[in-house]
């Protein structure tokens, strides 16, 4: 069982906490904005995008075969599952589709020659033996009429005669129908059937496909909540990765400045380490919502000042954008 604290499953936060946590934030964290003579600045925290990796059906972890902080390349395997039920299921499946391969194979190809000669030596049997009984009822009557047999023999010799016709139009018509091969509706329900039974196999074959965990891009391991032998419920995350090619910072702008900020604009982004040269920048959205600012620790104008989030992407082809970094974003 894993000694890891699991991340907590309900991510939405009502509206109004949302907005007070994003403000509070931007406080504690330092997301304060100043006017410079050369242009606006804000500083804020480097985030990733968030991948969570989680099974969508309930699941027993087999292996775990990365540690937080790894770095991983889109398609590498990262956890593989198991369920008990899933090799039998799969089984069945591919012994169905043979079956219905046999089936729609035999209706295809039309009857053999065999069995062809088969219903003709049935039907020729079938015609003796109702001639015979037909010949045979024949010389039954004038007996009857004259006393030498009962009329309950006479009776039975009639039935016997029936049914001896009714078996050889039966192997007539059986043998018309031979000849005349399968139906076109017979064999279209075999094809119909035989695709069922293959989406039937394609559909578990996908479910066993879910349970290996890949790595949808290229990233950092940001959390491991799983562990080896535990059992994970549908949609409860085994890892998250952090993708290192969407890295981001929210800051927030007062209002008083939003008219120098704007979709698609070029920014630098300062790092911590000072000595290294900024990153580029672009703003990609500024919220459509102001935020008032906590009153706490500001200047009277500040505290009536209004706050709006800009996000911006910023672009790191060195690897120094570390998700937790401060950073400062300077406009032209």
């Amino acid at each position: 069982m894993s000694t890891r604290s699991r991340p907590p499953l309900p991510r939405a936060r009502p509206r109004a906490a949302a907005v007070a946590l994003a403000a509070l934030l931007a406080l504690t964290s330092g997301l304060a904005c100043r006017d410079r003579a050369a242009g606006l600045e804000a500083r804020g925290t480097l985030e990733h995008t968030q991948v969570d990796l989680a099974p969508p059906a309930p699941a027993r972890v087999l292996a775990v075969r990365v540690e937080e902080g790894a770095r991983v390349r889109a398609g590498d395997t990262l956890v593989v599952l198991s369920q008990a039920t899933l090799g039998p299921e799969l089984e069945g499946a591919r012994a169905r589709v043979a079956q219905a391969e046999a089936r729609a194979r035999d209706l295809r190809a039309g009857a053999r020659s065999a069995e062809i000669e088969r219903a003709e030596a049935e039907l020729a049997a079938a015609e003796a033996e109702a001639t015979r009984l037909a010949r045979d009822l024949e010389r039954l009557r004038p007996l009857e009429a004259g006393g030498a047999i009962s009329r309950q023999q006479l009776d039975a010799a009639v039935a016997a005669a029936r049914g001896s016709a009714g078996r050889r139009d039966a192997a007539r018509e059986a043998l018309r129908l031979i000849r005349q091969g399968t139906r076109v509706d017979q064999v279209r329900a075999a094809e119909a059937d035989l695709a069922g039974a293959r989406a039937g196999v394609a559909r578990i074959e996908a479910a066993a496909g879910d349970l290996v965990l890949v790595a949808p891009v290229d990233g950092t391991v940001l959390g491991r909540w799983a562990e080896p032998g535990e059992v994970l419920a549908a949609g409860v995350p085994a890892l998250t990765l952090g993708e290192t090619a969407r890295t981001w910072v929210r800051v927030y702008v007062p209002a008083r400045a939003l008219d120098r900020v704007r979709p698609g604009q070029p920014v630098e982004v300062a790092l911590a380490d000072a000595g290294a040269p900024p990153l580029a920048g672009t703003v990609q959205s500024v919220s459509p919502r102001a935020e008032f600012t906590p009153r706490v620790a500001l200047t009277e104008d500040e505290r009536a000042d209004l706050l709006f989030g800009v996000r911006v992407a910023v672009r790191d082809s060195a690897g120094r954008a570390k998700a937790g970094l401060p950073a400062t974003v300077r406009w032209p």
